[in-house]
């Protein structure tokens, strides 16, 4: 209904501008809902956008206008308010054809085209594969999953993608941890165990894999310690935490990898190879768990394996945006306002994440999509200028580059903040998050705030089944809506054509006027990018239900007034499955 009145609505101020100003019909006309109800049901802006090209007062104006709106039997009255607002007042049958709507579009109710269908991929989490999920990249996965289901509901051709970062210095040290942690299980060479360094990927998982390792190959992998520690450099004091002793410590760890590859040969790509599997398993079946489900596990290795990467370094070259410094090679980041230049490839000759990170948005570029949107978590917001640059110097549109910023979320249990790391193993982990509060809160908290503002997981909140919990608030609604159907004991279908005129309580038309934002809230939230729009609305029309509810009788003993009243419910209930499908939160019957 909603698009289709605001539609009917501009159509008739168009009528009244071509008389009023038949030289001004190319002004956008814009139909909103006003913020008071009191203000009427729409509301447009026409005369004060006109009033300083036609040099009239915009109040005079807008009365000129209304009395040149045609007839419109939704219509009961147009008025002026403030400087000039026009408002419009729709009759009560205009309010209630809603319902009629969401019964016959049923789950494709506020349906959009705002994508044409135009493909889009949605990269998120893609945290690096070197432990379990912890509750920080829970959020990221709610609002991307839910970020997919709202565009593709908003007519967008949606790809869900998560890159694995295979290739990189991280999964050097779990390979290293799970090694180590293996040494420490099988029997002993040479009468000594290796120590295991603070800043290697501590936690029980490590454990937990060296044993599968174990199990897997044996004692193949044996070494004696001396072998082990051959040229590593000596660790600092333990209790100095100044930046040369981080780096001392960081470059022992770097010394253990180069040593492990060296004796482990090819055993090493085995073990490196092994702990991916395990961690990437991990990861694929807890996002599935979560209701999570990509159509693509895009692996950093390949974009090597293809010559992608030195291709586009290449690309750069010639495009004149490199230069030699140093023994490495810079990009010219600052040209496209980054803070400095960033470096590709070092005096190694190893290339940068941040050249694999370029090479990776090339390639997005070429398997055809139109729009790319990535979700990093907010410390990557100074990323954006260099990628943004680097797509430019590539000659591509960095406008088809959006970038959600989401802050990890923050969990607190009997008020105590829980501490997240993986490398020292202490997290809590998505899993242990779910198991606690149920898939559904987890889902709907963490889609409950706009992506780019703190989020404080109150765990006492999730759990309680109050009015103050909005997941428990609106699945209750739901639920009360599913035992009002099933005792009524009819077809929904059979409701299209129910009388609906018996509807004339203010409860019953600010549900319809409700009913009718949901269009509205689904192109507004898809081009924000805004899924707690979402969340919101559910719990707005959750609220005016349950007062609806409490205050009047939906199974009366008047037939046609409980047809009506049911066909209400029935579209109440359709939305909010609606809704919470887009969010990816389940709609349990009874509670």
């Amino acid at each position: 209904m909603t698009p289709s009145i605001k539609t009917h609505l501009a159509e008739l101020m168009r009528v009244a501008l071509h008389s009023v100003a038949p030289g001004e019909q190319t002004t956008p006309v814009v139909i909103e809902r006003p913020k008071l109800t009191a203000h009427g049901d729409f509301s447009c802006n026409l005369a004060m956008q006109l009033a300083r090209t036609l040099k009239r007062n915009p109040r005079e104006l807008a009365n000129l206008l209304i009395s040149e709106v045609p007839y419109s039997p939704w219509v009961s009255k147009v008025d002026v308010a403030g400087a000039g607002f026009i408002n419009f007042h729709l009759h009560p049958g205009a309010k209630l054809e809603v319902v009629r709507e969401i019964i016959g579009h049923g789950e494709d109710f506020g349906r959009a085209e705002l994508g044409g269908r135009r493909k889009v991929l949605v990269e998120f989490v893609s945290a690096n594969p070197t432990g379990p999920l912890h509750v920080g990249h829970g959020r990221g996965a709610a609002y991307g999953d839910s970020l997919c289901k709202l565009l593709s509901f908003a007519g967008w051709a949606v790809t869900s993608e998560y890159y694995v970062n295979d290739a990189g210095r991280q999964m050097d040290i779990l390979a290293l941890s799970t090694w180590l942690r293996y040494l420490e299980q099988v029997p002993v060479v040479d009468g000594e165990r290796p120590p295991f360094p603070a800043n290697a990927y501590q936690g029980d998982y490590v454990r937990e894999m060296a044993q599968r390792l174990v199990l897997a190959i044996g004692l193949r992998l044996q070494r004696p310690l001396a072998e082990v520690l051959a040229g590593s450099p000596g660790l600092p004091d333990p209790l100095r935490s100044d930046p040369d002793a981080a780096r001392q410590r960081e470059a022992h760890l770097d010394a253990l990898i180069d040593n492990a590859k060296a004796l482990l040969g090819e055993d090493w790509r085995y073990v490196h190879d092994f702990v991916l599997t395990e961690q990437l398993a991990d990861c694929r079946g807890d996002l599935e768990e979560s209701g999570v489900h990509y159509d693509v596990w895009f692996s950093e290795q390949s974009l090597f394996a293809t010559g992608l990467v030195e291709r586009c370094v290449d690309q750069l070259r010639m495009a004149g945006y490199l230069y030699r410094q140093d023994g490495a090679t810079w990009f010219r980041s600052t040209t496209f306002g980054d803070e400095k230049d960033r470096v590709v490839q070092r005096e190694n000759g190893a290339y940068t994440y941040f050249a694999s990170d370029i090479a990776y948005h090339l390639n997005k570029f070429e398997r055809g999509f139109d729009r790319l949107i990535n979700v990093w978590g907010a410390d990557h917001h100074g990323y954006i200028p260099r990628v943004k640059g680097a797509l430019q110097a590539l000659a591509i549109d960095p406008q088809q580059l959006d970038v959600a910023l989401v802050q990890f979320a923050v969990l607190y249990r009997s008020g105590v903040k829980a501490q997240m790391s993986t490398r020292s193993g202490e997290y809590v982990t998505l899993r242990d998050l779910r198991a606690e509060v149920g898939n559904d809160a987890c889902r709907f908290f963490y889609v409950w705030r706009k992506s780019d503002q703190h989020l404080d997981f109150d765990l006492d909140l999730a759990k309680s089944q109050s009015n103050d919990n909005p997941v428990y608030y609106i699945q209750y609604a739901y639920a009360r809506l599913c035992s009002v159907l099933s005792l009524w004991n009819g077809e929904p279908a059979s409701l299209l054509d129910t009388d609906l005129s018996p509807l004339q309580s203010n409860h019953e038309l600010s549900l319809a006027s409700r009913l009718a934002e949901f269009p509205e809230i689904v192109e507004q939230a898809a081009n924000e990018l805004a899924p707690h729009l979402i969340a919101f609305y559910l719990r707005d029309l959750a609220a005016d239900f349950h007062s609806y509810y409490n205050a009047q009788r939906i199974l009366v003993d008047d037939p046609v007034l409980k047809e009506a009243r049911v066909a209400l419910a029935a579209a109440v209930r359709q939305v909010i499955r609606n809704g919470m499908t887009i969010l990816g939160v389940a709609c349990p019957d009874s509670m």
